[in-house]
């Protein structure tokens, strides 16, 4: 199973931009896909999840209202559309999947089995 992570840049405050994630070995339509976040000399948090079957979404009280995630299923990519993007947004996004997650267990990193490389995301002000 692989989760590739992209789009990530250098933004100005109120900016957008889109991260993808690619899977492979894994199907997106049977999975919980997240996104999870972590600020250099944070502990990773949590962004987005996105539950298997696409009916149930939930976001961290710092993005909500201006982030979404979304699934593909014929892409078999995962998206997560950042828009008014704040100073500290800044960090490294980190796709993740789980095709066993409980909803208690949604903002906890150790939940999810597969993990992408983290794609860099800058806001200045």
């Amino acid at each position: 199973v692989q989760l590739q992570a992209s789009g990530g840049g250098l933004v100005q405050a109120g900016d957008s931009l889109r991260l993808s994630c690619v899977v492979s070995g894994l199907a997106v339509r049977s999975s919980t896909m997240a996104w999870f976040r972590q600020a250099p000399g944070k502990e990773r948090e949590f962004v987005a999840v996105l539950f298997r079957g696409g009916s149930s979404l939930h976001y961290a009280d710092p993005v909500k209202g201006r982030f979404a995630t979304s699934k593909d299923n014929a892409k078999n990519t995962v998206s997560l559309q950042m828009n008014s993007l704040k100073p500290e947004d800044t960090a490294d996004y980190y796709c993740a999947a789980s095709q066993t997650l409980i909803w208690s267990s949604m903002k906890n990193p150790q939940a999810y089995k597969y993990w992408g490389q983290g794609t860099l995301v800058t806001v200045s002000s």
